[in-house]
């Protein structure tokens, strides 16, 4: 995977928990603390933007679609 560097602006309470938690050995250096806030920020993001678009869904709809033409696939399914 490439990586870029970038500059970012942030407020010297959140630097300094950051350089503890490096001290600490949580993280190896600042780098990897800022990588893996921001990714975690992202899959929350994703996962939001998910939830949001399956709470659209309406669950009797959807159920009614997923039964179509069930009765008939079950008869024609081998006994076990």
């Amino acid at each position: 995977m490439s990586m870029a560097k970038v500059a970012v602006s942030i407020d010297d309470k959140q630097l300094r928990k950051i350089d503890f938690y490096v001290k600490k050995k949580i993280f190896k250096n600042r780098s990897q603390a800022f990588q893996q806030s921001i990714s975690q920020t992202l899959d929350h993001l994703e996962h939001d933007r998910l939830a949001k678009e399956c709470a659209k869904l309406e669950i009797s709809f959807e159920q009614d679609m997923a039964d179509v033409g069930l009765d008939e696939d079950l008869a024609s399914w081998p006994k076990y």
